[in-house]
């Protein structure tokens, strides 16, 4: 199994990276979440891979670390779910978050990932809830309505969803229970 590559990035695609690893240039499919790290043609970088076999073919997936492939592999014991919609989930929503929605039953935050509907939505919280470990990290508490609201203007706004996190997470505790409060101060953190 191919399990770190380290090499120069030689073409950037969609969803993939091509890396030259000792001459020879590797197709990695990767989470959109890389592409914030990889400045260009030439970068060096080094990715935590999964090989997966089928009958036609080889494909290589990559992350940025050890945890994110993880999430990976268990995305892919959820039936349902493919390798292709679990970079997809991964490239929308950070390790953090996706454990936060599954600990606090919130699967509208996984709708929110292209190609996740609300049935997939509830199936992925429902099985993850065993396999991740869902306690909530310290000082991140379960999502409120008022802010899955706020979270779903943001994105309606056309932020992706690792943004509207970002943003929802940057209001301050003693900020008022109102939507559109919370959304202009959501905002304010964009300017």
């Amino acid at each position: 199994m191919i399990d770190i590559l380290t090499g120069q990035v030689a073409v950037l695609g969609d969803d993939y990276v091509v890396m030259m690893v000792g001459g020879v240039g590797l197709r990695v499919h990767v989470p959109k979440t890389i592409f914030d790290t990889v400045s260009g043609r030439g970068q060096a970088i080094t990715l935590f891979t999964h090989l997966v076999v089928r009958e036609d073919a080889l494909v290589l997936y990559g992350f940025a670390d050890e945890e994110e492939r993880s999430l990976f592999e268990t995305l892919l014991t959820v039936s349902g779910v493919g390798p292709r919609l679990a970079v997809s989930i991964l490239g929308a929503l950070s390790v953090e978050h996706l454990h936060n929605a599954v600990a606090s039953e919130s699967p509208e935050v996984l709708t929110r990932v292209p190609g996740i509907g609300k049935k997939m939505a509830q199936k992925l919280v429902f099985e993850l809830k065993d396999k991740l470990k869902t306690d909530l990290p310290i000082g991140l508490s379960a999502i409120s309505d008022v802010d899955t609201d706020v979270l779903a203007t943001l994105t309606a706004l056309g932020y992706s969803v690792v943004e509207a996190q970002s943003a929802l997470q940057s209001i301050p505790r003693d900020a008022p229970q109102d939507v559109e409060e919370r959304v202009r101060i959501a905002l304010e953190y964009f300017a």
